[in-house]
């Protein structure tokens, strides 16, 4: 199975994918989709998607992974954070493919084994998982890591049947999940 993750960034969104087979991961491919420092938001926002759009048309992926906006000191910031996102999650869906969602600490706990991992020890870690011949640049890495953390989580949300709307069944009845 072919795991794309994504880094979501309004500047840069990385992008990484890995082939799982078994417990074992094998790296594809990572770069970033870079929109620049300036000009208006929509054509940023359509470079992010058509990016995306790409990635998923000459890789193939089976499913996606990405990372959850969190929230800065600068409301701004994360609102135009979360378009980006919004931008990439369009893309993928577009695919009808399974997006799963992780917060920054999910993935540095997956990858790294501390929720307060610093980004160089994030890369080192996904260098070393994959065993790249170096380290990933920042974004690339954190978008590997977002690959690496659903590859890892990726049997337990199956069988909990919740990769994606038309499948979740599952509810709570009675405090109990029926």
């Amino acid at each position: 199975m072919i795991i794309l993750g994504i880094d979501p960034g309004l500047r840069t969104t990385g992008f990484g994918l890995i082939e799982k087979h078994g417990s074992k991961l094998r790296y594809i491919a990572s770069g970033t989709i870079k929109t620049g420092l300036e000009g208006a938001l929509p054509p940023r926002l359509k470079i992010i998607l058509d990016g995306v759009r790409e990635v998923v048309t000459t890789y193939g992926p089976q499913c996606a992974a990405i990372e959850k906006v969190f929230v800065n000191v600068n409301p701004q910031s994360t609102l135009l954070l979360g378009q980006a996102r919004g931008a990439a999650i369009s893309a993928l869906v577009g695919f009808d493919l399974d997006v799963a969602e992780y917060s920054p600490t999910q993935i540095k706990q997956s990858v790294v084994g501390s929720g307060k991992a610093a980004k160089p020890q994030v890369q080192d870690m996904v260098a070393r998982l994959l065993k790249l011949p170096g380290l990933p640049g920042s974004d690339a890495a954190d978008a590997l890591g977002v690959a690496i953390c659903h590859a890892h989580t990726y049997d337990t949300l199956a069988l909990l049947n919740v990769l994606s709307p038309q499948k979740a069944t599952l509810r709570m009845k009675n405090g109990r999940l029926v």
